[in-house]
């Protein structure tokens, strides 16, 4: 194709509208920069270098000059709250929901963050009311996600599972694996009032959203040894192994109790040996020395420490070969090894601790839930030796 020339007489054309533009552009810019007063810069700059304090007593200066600018309205209520200033919070949003003449996406974006601010201050009934009016409105999936987030804060479990497959719906994203845990503690709640078939039917309920729950399994072995159902139980426990090796941790003393009703103890012995060559773990070590002490005695298990301790040396790896040691010791000997154990012992138990993945919260005991971030499923099964 040949080149046109009349072009040449084009290019000009499109700099000298790109100039324009951009002059425009800047002139509105310094324009509405000139109407702000100082503060606002000010508050910026705070924000900036990390001082939420005085970015705060900037921002309210520009709000007292300029009460009409709703956005810097919102960024103060967003700070008042991540730094736990909720009553100044509510107050900010309150406020605006009062103006006349509020735009009607500005009045949604209120409402959703005064409920953000009562459910911060733990005023469940009150953000519970707030989102509950913001289903009807654009904002349906946030309201949908805090509700749920209110639900089980609350533990109303029925509603939590009612919520979380609307939400589901609503959003694409799977919730299988919060819904199953929401029939576990149906199942709980159950269990304790005696309800042990309503119990297994929530569990079964559980399995069926999520295929994958550990928790379930673990729940369906507990109210089989509660029967008495030991060989029922043990299988339920040792499918859990299939789903997560990692959580064996959390069951194997179970398994061993059952095995232990049957009077079959040796052969639950040989099992969590093969288990513990396919998952080695401090937790099932502890459980694999101990059985081994019952079942073969202080020697057998003594030499189980000596080798575990030359491959993963830990306190507590220390602390069970000491214990081991204690058994056949001379008397004038057995002093100094008993201090030494309690010592041993003593650390290892305020160092061993199990940990959030999430958020690093470590506890002396397992849970479900991070009692810190309330992630479901983020606690580590097996515990760690570390500062406590």
């Amino acid at each position: 194709m040949e080149f046109e020339y009349w072009w040449l007489l084009v290019f000009p054309l499109f700099f000298a509208l790109g100039w324009l533009a951009a002059r425009v552009d800047i002139r509105q810019v310094v324009t509405e920069s000139r109407a702000l007063p100082n503060s606002y810069f000010r508050g910026l700059n705070f924000l900036l270098n990390e001082q939420p304090d005085k970015a705060i007593e900037a921002f309210l200066e520009v709000v007292k000059l300029e009460p009409e600018t709703i956005d810097l309205h919102f960024a103060l209520g967003g700070l008042f709250r991540r730094r736990g200033e909720l009553d100044r919070a509510i107050r900010m949003h309150e406020n605006l929901l009062e103006r006349e003449g509020l735009a009607e996406e500005q009045r949604l974006r209120a409402m959703a963050e005064l409920g953000q601010d009562y459910l911060k201050a733990g005023l469940l009934d009150r953000a519970e009311q707030v989102f509950g009016k913001l289903l009807e409105t654009s904002r349906h999936g946030l309201a949908r996600t805090y509700l749920l987030e209110i639900y089980v804060q609350e533990k109303d479990w029925q509603k939590a599972i009612d919520a979380a497959r609307v939400l589901e719906k609503d959003t694409s994203k799977p919730l299988n694996a919060d819904i199953a845990h929401f029939h576990c503690e149906l199942a709980l709640l159950e269990a304790a009032r005696g309800n042990a078939d309503a119990a297994a039917d929530h569990l079964k309920q559980s399995l069926a959203a999520n295929r994958q729950s550990v928790r379930a399994n673990m729940m369906a072995g507990d109210l089989d040894a509660a029967a008495g159902r030991h060989e029922a139980a043990i299988a339920d426990w040792r499918l859990v192994e299939t789903q997560s090796a990692v959580h064996m941790a959390l069951v194997v003393d179970r398994v061993l109790a059952s095995y232990r009703q049957l009077g079959r103890l040796a052969e639950g012995v040989q099992w969590l040996r093969a288990l513990y060559g396919r998952q080695p773990s401090p937790d099932l070590f502890n459980a694999l020395y101990l059985a081994v002490s019952e079942t073969e005695g202080a020697a057998a298990a003594s030499q189980l420490a000596r080798e575990e301790l030359r491959r993963n040396p830990s306190l507590r790896t220390l602390d069970r070969l000491l214990e081991a040691e204690l058994v056949n010791a001379p008397p004038e000997a057995r002093e100094l090894l008993q201090v030494e154990k309690n010592l041993v012992a003593s650390h290892s138990q305020r160092m061993m601790r199990y940990q959030c993945g999430s958020c690093g919260f470590k506890a002396a005991q397992f849970f479900w839930r991070c009692p810190a971030c309330g992630r479901w499923d983020s606690f580590d099964p097996e515990r760690r030796e570390g500062e406590g």
